[in-house]
């Protein structure tokens, strides 16, 4: 008797366990994955320290295309960057990421003309044009 009570339990946590696990993994399988690593951390990496790493991060997100929709307001906020080697990165994944960075066009179109480097504001109207051609009407 009590060997099934043990089985019993035994079984139960396994089964608990299992449902635990699979809830994990559907969790998951929503989130883009790029490198082994899923889209959240990618965006946690556009505020670290070295340049180097928030330059990766943007990239890797923008490999992600409009999967990577989730990533737009960290990357509205990485065009900041005092960095070029970022911001022109971060102008590529919210291109990649297409209609669903159209909360970004405003802030694109005022670094087409106003940012100092010619690359970013380049890289800034193809950002545009991948996401809302209709903006640059006129220009």
């Amino acid at each position: 008797m009590l060997n099934r009570a043990l089985g019993a339990l035994l079984l139960a946590l396994l089964m608990a366990a299992g449902s635990a696990s699979a809830q994990t993994a559907a969790a998951d399988a929503k989130e883009p994955v790029a490198r082994g690593r899923p889209l959240s951390e990618w965006i946690a990496d556009l505020k670290a320290a070295a340049p180097v790493i928030r330059n990766a991060a943007a990239y890797e997100i923008a490999g992600m295309g409009p999967a990577a929709a989730p990533a737009v307001p960290a990357l509205i906020e990485a065009l900041d960057d005092p960095m070029a080697v970022v911001r022109f990165p971060v102008t590529v994944a919210l291109g990649e990421i297409g209609a669903g960075a159209a909360a970004a066009v405003p802030r694109l179109k005022q670094m087409m003309e106003e940012d100092l480097n010619d690359e970013i504001a380049a890289a800034a109207r193809r950002a545009i044009r991948h996401i809302q051609p209709s903006a640059l009407a006129g220009q």
